[in-house]
């Protein structure tokens, strides 16, 4: 907590626990004065001067002296997509997230002719929504996802309670069963992908992950001896274990050489700093060059960050491991509606198949509830042992 009063006549004083990141944003503020017996900063007393200090301490903890709030220059409101992007990105969500969110935003102030939210409530909500589900026709996974950033709009960034039910026309849910490929097939089509997507495809369907969840490895993500992948923030925010197979240590090991000399190379041109997620890279300030947190897929070419603008060298893009399955499938002659996805449903099929119990598969999988899992086969009984991946069998 920082505390700024005016017990000293003609001055405004400023105390707080020592914090590395608060000395730096107060040294921003000019003049300034350290007293070491008082421990505390001293400014001279002026309205521009506390403007400028609760400027500098945007986003900490403040008490203020009530003789000084009065003095305190009302802050223009922000654009409402700035709050909408400030706000997602305090709460660490995805940047998937923060675009989509953006977008329905954006096509719900549109649908209404850009008429203030702030006007509008739980009737305007409705027939939003109701539009996409009748005239557009959209799926019941893409309504819930514009509904979901709407109710983020008015909860988190407007503080409006809805106060009532939505009752907007509801895209139907369809029931589809998983598609599955025997293992045979799917170890065609993983011959059929190119060499440089083949080892993640193999990933993915010896290991149980997501398409994402396998783009964003890190090299320190992969535990060799005891055989096992660490998902980090997974869906829901969630991390989980699941399986690493015997058959591909050899080849990972071999391709995590080749990404060590490639950013070996970016540390010698001057890059080789990599994203991290939350506040790690000010924890940590020598993280994000370090071997270990390296993506275990880097991208071809280096690019620039969409939230901090820095050259960086990322994770290499869904589309062209999408586009490789899609072309595999093909040739190999497999009839059925082959997609990456695909991958993680064998993954569980075929555990299920070898007597694996289902909630041992529910664990490697992430599901939050065992009915998620159950869609694959019905309800096994027998204990799960210990679990060997579908590409070790």
């Amino acid at each position: 907590m920082i505390t700024i009063t005016s017990d000293t006549p003609g001055s405004i004083k400023v105390t707080f626990p020592y914090s590395a990141g608060v000395v730096a944003k107060i040294k921003t503020v000019k003049p300034h004065q350290w007293h070491p017996d008082g421990k505390y900063w001293s400014f001279s007393h002026s309205v521009p001067m506390l403007n400028e200090i609760l400027s500098a301490l945007a986003g900490e903890e403040i008490d203020i002296d009530p003789v000084l709030q009065k003095d305190i220059e009302p802050l223009a409101s922000p654009p409402l997509l700035d709050q909408v992007r400030n706000l997602i990105r305090l709460k660490h969500y995805s940047i998937r997230t923060e675009q989509s969110y953006l977008s329905w935003i954006q096509r719900y102030l549109r649908f209404h002719n850009e008429k203030d939210p702030g006007e509008m409530r739980a009737q305007e909500i409705e027939s939003f929504l109701s539009h996409l589900a009748v005239n557009l026709k959209v799926s019941s996974s893409t309504q819930n996802q514009a509904f979901n950033a709407l109710l983020f709009l008015y909860r988190e960034v407007l503080k409006k309670d809805l106060g009532e039910s939505i009752n907007a026309i509801r895209a139907k849910k369809p029931k589809h069963l998983p598609t599955v490929m025997t293992k045979e097939e799917a170890m065609r089509v993983i011959a059929s992908i190119p060499f440089e997507y083949q080892l993640m495809a193999k990933l993915i369907y010896g290991s149980g992950l997501r398409l994402m969840e396998c783009l964003r490895l890190r090299v320190k993500d992969i535990d060799f001896g005891n055989n096992q992948i660490l998902v980090r923030d997974a869906k829901g925010m969630k991390d989980r274990i699941t399986v690493l197979p015997n058959n591909l240590k050899e080849s990972l090991q071999t391709h995590m050489e080749q990404v060590r000399l490639l950013h070996q190379d970016d540390l010698a041109k001057g890059y080789g700093r990599v994203y991290l997620p939350y506040a790690l890279e000010r924890k940590y300030k020598n993280a994000s060059s370090e071997w270990g947190w390296q993506y275990l897929f880097p991208a071809k070419s280096l690019s620039k960050d969409p939230r901090s603008d820095e050259i960086r060298r990322h994770h290499i893009h869904e589309n062209g491991l999408q586009k490789a399955v899609k072309a595999a499938a093909r040739s190999a002659d497999i009839d059925k509606s082959v997609s990456v996805h695909t991958f993680r449903h064998c993954f569980a099929t075929h555990l299920l198949e070898a007597n694996y119990d289902i909630r041992t598969v529910q664990e490697l999988l992430g599901h939050n509830d065992v009915s998620t899992t159950m869609i694959y086969t019905h309800v096994l009984n027998k204990p799960g042992l210990s679990v060997r991946s579908p590409l070790d069998s």
